[in-house]
């Protein structure tokens, strides 16, 4: 028997068991994790100004509770961060997952607390595993190592045993040492701050280990397995690994790398798996591989609500339970946390695919869209415009970002995509009018706008010389861990910057 049949009965059988409460009870799972949460912080700073004990119920929680985005937490979290204790959640919290959500220089530090540690972050990566053996009951995962990217940390305000960093390198740093065992790179190695160094040493430590398993954004897992073909000298990566089973991937769209991985890995019983999980929280899991949707994790630590997107930036916005949600609407989402976020936004839109079970798709950012002109353009509007462009001509996309220029030397407003190809189409310009016309059909607000060029022209798009992303990433010292390019943006700041240099 080998030793993932034996983990899976001793271990995984009980929690698949436990999750199948998601299917018909949703909105019970919710109710009890809003309980256990106000309970766990009515002794606080924030649950005592909130009169946390004496809320009864979803309503009187909203009424006494306000929405909060990072700005209006800060200087509490920054009080937590120089030592106090009893603020947004109980004790002292000594770690602080530094957000690469977005790429400004402006930072934000989430508070992590070893509740949120393990009743969230540690309990959406058991339920990944669990969700794979419950498809995938002959697998041998865990008979091998799995390869997991991290980033780094350092000291917090110089406090003793406390520090910020990358969500990837707090959950190392913190994991039972016994699940060392069973991963790659050595911590040293995965903990380094550069990543051009950390990619190297992460390739010659496990071109020649038994990889059953990886786990990443992306765009850095890419680099470094195109960093171990290298090395290796093969073709396909399966001659490195012949047993990899599973890439579990989260953090960027998947859609614009696929065929990258699926000429890298060609063997045909890969399974590509996709998590949600950010600095603020672990929230969904794709629980089965023929849906792209993912399961929204319920009994976690973690309490949603939703502001749907036409009420977004109102002064007093409709805000909807989990059991208030519709199909196809899109929302942002607001949690509150046991690591002491409450009502916070955390700037992620998503739109709900199935309400039995809770299913959903990542629609983009709250300020990662483009709007110059009514078009309403979100990220999963892009991604399926590009997707369908590349399959039409072959062409493969590395990264890109867009912008709307809003009016040139002639008077003229369209948008602008700066594309890095792995592959670039024989003819640009076709493969420009095939994403903009793809782009009028699923979104009726751009077809709208493009209607007869009056309000926007055709797109433009620009090709980006071959590394342009990384460089930019690598000036702006934001290289590997979850740091990410900008989709879409409603100013030209960022698309300004990376022309600039694109030469």
């Amino acid at each position: 028997m080998s030793i993932t049949s034996i983990a899976h009965k001793l271990y995984f059988e009980r929690r698949q068991r436990e999750l199948q409460k998601h299917i018909n009870h949703g909105a019970e799972l919710q109710q009890d994790v809003l309980k256990s949460l106000l309970h766990r912080a009515d002794d606080t700073e924030y649950g005592r100004n909130h009169a946390f004990s004496t809320i009864k119920n979803y309503d009187t929680f909203c009424q006494d509770v306000p929405l909060n985005d990072y700005e209006s937490l800060k200087q509490d979290i920054d009080r937590m961060r120089h030592g106090e204790k009893d603020i947004l959640w109980s004790g002292q919290v000594k770690w602080y997952a530094k957000s690469s959500g977005t790429t400004n220089d402006k930072s934000k530090y989430i508070p992590v607390t070893n509740e949120g540690l393990q009743n969230v972050h540690y309990a959406g990566g058991r339920d990944t595993v669990a969700f794979y053996l419950m498809n995938n009951p002959k697998s041998k995962i865990l008979d091998g190592k799995a390869l997991i990217l991290g980033g780094a940390h350092q000291t917090n305000y110089n406090l003793r045993n406390s520090l910020v960093g990358d969500l990837s390198a707090i959950l190392i740093e913190n994991i039972n040492p016994l699940a060392n065992l069973a991963r790659v790179p050595k911590k040293k190695t995965a903990l380094l701050s550069d990543f051009e160094v950390k990619r190297e040493r992460i390739a010659q430590e496990t071109v020649n280990k038994n990889v059953t398993n990886i786990s990443g954004v992306p765009s850095w897992m890419l680099s470094v397995l195109l960093r171990v073909m290298e090395i290796s000298g093969k073709k396909h990566l399966e001659e490195v690994w012949p047993n990899l089973e599973v890439f579990f991937h989260g953090g960027i769209s998947f859609t614009p790398y696929r065929k990258q991985y699926e000429q890298l890995i060609t063997k045909s019983d890969m399974k590509y798996q996709e998590t949600y999980n950010a600095s603020e929280g672990f929230f969904g899991i794709q629980s089965d591989p023929e849906d792209k949707a993912m399961m929204l994790m319920l009994d976690y630590d973690i309490f949603y609500e939703f502001i749907p997107m036409d009420e977004f930036g109102k002064e007093n916005p409709t805000v909807v339970p989990l059991w208030g949600v519709e199909t196809g609407k899109n929302y942002a989402m607001v949690i509150s946390t046991s690591c002491g976020l409450w009502r916070y936004i955390i700037g992620d839109t998503v739109q709900f695919t199935s309400t039995n079970p809770y299913k959903f798709i990542i629609t983009g950012r709250t300020k990662h869209f483009i709007n110059a002109f009514g078009e309403e353009l979100i990220v999963d509007n892009a991604d399926q415009g590009l997707r369908y462009a590349c399959q039409e001509t072959g062409a493969e996309v590395m990264e890109y970002t867009a912008a709307p220029v809003f009016m040139d030397e002639n008077g003229k407003c369209r948008h602008q995509w700066l594309i890095e190809f792995a592959k670039e189409p024989e003819d640009i310009a076709h493969f420009a009018e095939l994403l903009d016309t793809q782009l009028q059909k699923i979104n009726s607000d751009y077809e709208a706008k493009r209607y007869k060029d009056i309000t926007l022209q055709p797109l433009e798009i620009v090709v980006a010389r071959p590394g342009l992303f990384h460089t930019w990433l690598k000036q702006r010292g934001k290289l590997g861990g979850q740091h990410k390019v900008p989709r879409l943006s409603n100013t030209r700041e960022h698309i300004d910057q990376l022309l600039k240099i694109n030469k």
